[in-house]
């Protein structure tokens, strides 16, 4: 009856042969004359999700998360993650080959400078790593003279089943989900080259919504994978596999753009710098290959912010009424599967894939599905305290009487979505009650968050963390991320965190959900996407914001407890869910819509 198309769940963690692989590479650094090497999990765009040819770390130590970092010396080695992951590392790799270590406390540069010899020779490719980051790294190791040495990646070599490049079909992105011409959108991009011949672009996620087209070159995110020279004159250059453009695709891009091969960027950046060009380049992306090759040849390079960055981030109108559309769409498919889990779950049938399974094809089943936005977190009892868990057919749980999350989200044409939903199957514990509600006081924090222009994601992190704080609880990852338009479910440079200093601008979509992890018991996350917009306050003496929420799915009102809310937090969370239930039900069959009724009653 279900089934998933867009996600598997094979273990393909390669820990297996971790132990031989890290014996090879030690072996290839030595006869380099090396004593170590960094391996980051990233591509040369420094994309959250890339290409399985990419996927160096996982095939080394046996990690799949979405960020890590090793550190690979000749006597031992080490494995850096955020606080996502400290939990799900310990089952994914060997700790006697790979110490894990949360980076929070302890950075890979400062493990290594502790760790390696004065004088040590560490080699890393600099296709995989950002100037920034080496320069990082520099410092640190100066005062033990720690020479750090470019390389091809030995890794490479080593691999000898390493998938071949991905060559996703490109396709161009309609104007009517889009609401601007690649022509505009170019022009008010020249106009931030102040004191700049050209802007390096190598954020395959700017160049997608700059250039109006769309890839399928990683998993999930709609990008192809490509580098792009935007010039203050002339016409742009789109360097990319000719395998991606079919014929249609390729004429309607020579229209405003050249294209070429991925090979000829680097000729281009080595004639640019003969000429003493100025570039800049992404500072957040950008191998810092193409910048130490623009500099070599005579050029000056320019670090700073893609200048594509901030207006992707900031939608237009109709990038956020398709957002709209797309979550209302969403809502219904999420509604379908919470009706139909609440009856089918307390039989005691179901597991964590069949769950996923069954929320995908609601997804599909409204037509428009062009892909789920990452793998579906389906999380049961132990593994809801996994913030990223991926369940598999080895760690498949069946569920039973407990707390249940699933995090997940959908790609369509005219938007992105992400939503978490936390519920309950059977009785809801008194300690269970407690803290759910503190999140939800948190999530309802955030919410109703009105704050001046200029305000950033960092100022309004503790907001959804303040309840929790008051019973000394807290959680291990930021408020909320921003979301793409049809592009990636985790953009910046907008986010609700410690590490959020980008002011919050109208038209951003974020993400808010605050959480709570009981290692080995349970965990609870809830999450609704919310758009900065304009806020009217009579006698306001400054311009103010607020949010929009457009999520709709109920929130589980089994595992609230109205007496740790105040008057304001009941009003919010009655209100929402009687918008849910308006603007869903119709859309709804009538066993749903009867489910609905009472899942959003006013408490």
């Amino acid at each position: 009856m279900f089934e998933a198309k867009f996600q598997t769940f094979v273990d393909d963690a390669m820990r297996g042969d971790s132990a031989a692989r890290l014996r090879a590479l030690r072996t290839e650094l030595k006869r380099q004359g090396l004593d170590g090497f960094l391996v980051p999990r990233a591509d040369v765009h420094q994309n959250e999700y890339v290409p399985k040819c990419a996927e160096r770390l996982a095939w080394l130590t046996g990690f799949t998360g979405s960020a890590g970092f090793a550190v690979v010396l000749e006597k031992e080695a080490a494995l850096f993650v955020d606080g996502r992951y400290v939990i799900q590392v310990r089952g994914e790799i060997d700790a006697k080959l790979f110490k894990p270590l949360d980076i929070a406390q302890t950075t890979p540069a400062a493990w290594l400078g502790g760790h390696a010899r004065e004088g040590a020779r560490i080699g890393y490719d600099p296709w995989v790593h950002t100037s920034a980051q080496i320069e990082r790294f520099g410092k640190i190791l100066a005062e033990k003279k720690i020479e750090l040495v470019p390389l091809a990646n030995p890794i490479d070599a080593l691999w000898i089943d390493r998938p071949a490049e991905p060559k996703g079909a490109v396709a161009i992105h309609p104007a009517r989900y889009a609401g601007e011409s690649a022509g505009a959108k170019i022009k008010k991009l020249r106009a931030a080259l102040k004191d700049t011949d050209a802007a390096l672009m190598s954020d395959p996620h700017a160049i997608s919504w700059a250039f109006n087209i769309r890839g399928a070159d990683v998993a999930h995110t709609p990008i192809a994978l490509c580098f792009a020279l935007l010039p203050r004159d002339g016409a742009p250059a789109l360097y990319i596999d000719g395998a991606k453009l079919s014929p249609k695709v390729r004429a309607a891009l020579e229209k405003f753009l050249t294209l070429k091969t991925p090979e000829a960027l680097i000729d281009d950046l080595v004639d640019a710098g003969k000429r003493g060009a100025t570039i800049l380049f992404d500072s957040a992306t950008a191998p810092a290959k193409l910048v130490e090759t623009l500099r070599a040849a005579g050029g000056k390079p320019r670090l700073a912010d893609d200048p594509a960055t901030l207006p992707k981030a900031i939608k237009n109108e109709r990038e956020l009424e398709g957002a709209r559309e797309a979550h209302i769409r969403d809502g219904v498919a999420l509604t379908r599967f919470l009706a139909w889990f609440s009856e089918t779950a307390p039989k005691g049938r179901l597991t964590e894939i069949s769950a996923a399974e069954a929320l995908e094809t609601f997804r599909r089943e409204n037509g428009d599905l062009r892909d789920i936005s990452f793998p579906t977190i389906s999380a049961f009892g132990e593994h809801a305290a996994i913030p990223h868990y991926r369940v598999t057919e080895t760690s498949n749980l069946k569920i039973g009487r407990g707390v249940y999350l699933v995090d997940s989200g959908a790609q369509y044409l005219d938007g992105t979505t992400d939503v978490t939903r936390t519920v309950v199957v059977g009785p809801a514990s008194k300690q269970l009650r407690e803290h759910f509600t503190r999140v939800l006081k948190g999530h309802i924090a955030i919410a109703r968050a009105v704050f001046p222009k200029g305000v950033s994601g960092a100022q309004l992190d503790a907001f959804a963390r303040r309840a929790l704080w008051e019973a000394g609880l807290d959680f291990d990852h930021g408020t909320g991320h921003g979301v793409g338009a049809y592009l990636s479910v985790h953009e910046g440079p907008q986010r609700i965190s410690k590490l959020g200093t980008t002011p919050l601008q109208p038209g951003m979509i974020l993400s808010n959900e605050p959480g709570y992890y009981r290692a080995g018991e349970y965990g609870i996350r809830l999450e609704n996407l919310v758009i900065v917009e304009k806020r009217e306050i009579k006698g306001a003496e400054r311009e103010m914001y607020g949010f929009e929420t457009i999520t709709l799915a109920p929130f589980d009102l089994n595992c609230v407890e109205p007496k740790l809310l105040s008057p304001e937090e009941i009003d919010w969370l009655n209100a929402y869910h009687a918008r849910v239930r308006k603007i869903l039900s119709p859309l709804v069959d009538a066993k749903t819509r009867k489910w609905l009724r009472e899942a959003t009653t006013s408490i």
